[in-house]
């Protein structure tokens, strides 16, 4: 009963009719809960705010179950690890996180603001409905593997934002004192020009401090292309390595491959996978690590496997 469950509440196995329907109606009850939190700042649909809590009354009570079922299948989602380990390993995992959030401002809405302002997370749990779907995974997966080239690039931003800041109120502060205070004053003006805003409610009064913003604009369009670029070019290569992904068991292979490894194939054996899809692994990419393929060897979401049909 477990594992059908599972099978059931596991976002994004295409394989599964009932799971694509779980999906749908998540989405559903999901976008109605948003609708209603929005709909409820209007006073002038106050004659409808009972009908309005009953919804949201329903919608939680929904994820609330949800998340008990997650929290009880936890172990087949991990399942190199213990009933407790695999439990807890969710609890603290980004998926965990946005359920618990999205069901305690019900609770505690009355309560502190930190509380109330966590209704937001309820859109969030949209973002992690979606993001276990082939085309919205790409972008969390290519976020995730040039994580440190983005963090490198911030940092630079960040640097220059500081410099900026120093500099504009070394130049600005005895010509506009009320506007460039302290060197924070400028942040704000930094970060609109560094990052191409532009909003016009600061800006440099004096030459040297205009000749300066102009320069700082030019460094500033540099530096969001960096990221930019680096992002461009992990779709690139994403996409080239899922190219045979999706038709993996129409596809006649009859040289080496290299397929990405999704929802589907995530949690089985290298066993289970070659007698599945008739082929065989020489290969396996987790990260930085190449792994020899034992038939035990359980295979991870986002992994990529060395393949070649053994019908070839």
């Amino acid at each position: 009963m477990k594992k059908k469950v599972f099978n059931i509440i596991q976002i994004g196995d295409k394989s599964n009719r009932l799971s694509r329907l779980f999906d749908i109606f998540i989405a559903i009850v999901i976008c109605a809960n948003i609708l209603v939190t929005f709909l409820q700042t209007f006073d002038e649909l106050a004659f409808l705010f009972p009908a309005f809590h009953a919804i949201e009354v329903i919608t939680i009570l929904i994820f609330c179950v949800e998340y008990i079922l997650r929290i009880w299948t936890a172990d087949y989602l991990y399942p190199d690890k213990s009933e407790f380990r695999s439990r807890l390993r969710f609890l603290i995992s980004f998926d965990g996180i946005i359920d618990l959030l999205t069901i305690l401002p019900f609770f505690f809405l009355s309560g502190m603001v930190i509380f109330r302002m966590l209704r937001v997370a309820r859109i969030f749990h949209l973002f992690r409905l979606n993001a276990r779907y082939d085309s919205f995974n790409v972008i969390t997966t290519v976020l995730y593997e040039k994580r440190n080239q983005i963090i490198s690039s911030v940092f630079i931003v960040l640097i220059l934002m500081l410099a900026s800041s120093l500099c504009m109120y070394s130049v600005e502060h005895d010509s506009q004192p009320e506007v460039f205070r302290n060197a924070f004053s400028g942040i704000w003006w930094s970060m609109s020009t560094l990052l191409t805003v532009g909003y016009g409610d600061i800006y440099p009064i004096t030459t040297l401090g205009r000749i300066m913003a102009i320069c700082i604009a030019y460094l500033g369009v540099g530096a969001v292309a960096i990221p930019t670029g680096i992002i461009s070019a992990g779709f690139v290569e994403q996409y080239q390595r899922k190219s045979s992904l999706s038709n993996i068991k129409e596809a006649d292979i009859h040289e080496i491959a290299e397929i990405f490894v999704d929802k589907r194939f995530a949690g089985k054996s290298v066993e289970e996978m070659e007698e599945a899809e008739q082929v065989t692994i020489f290969l396996i990419l987790r990260e930085d690590l190449s792994i020899l393929p034992q038939k035990d060897t359980i295979l991870r979401l986002n992994d990529i496997i060395v393949i070649r049909g053994e019908h070839s």
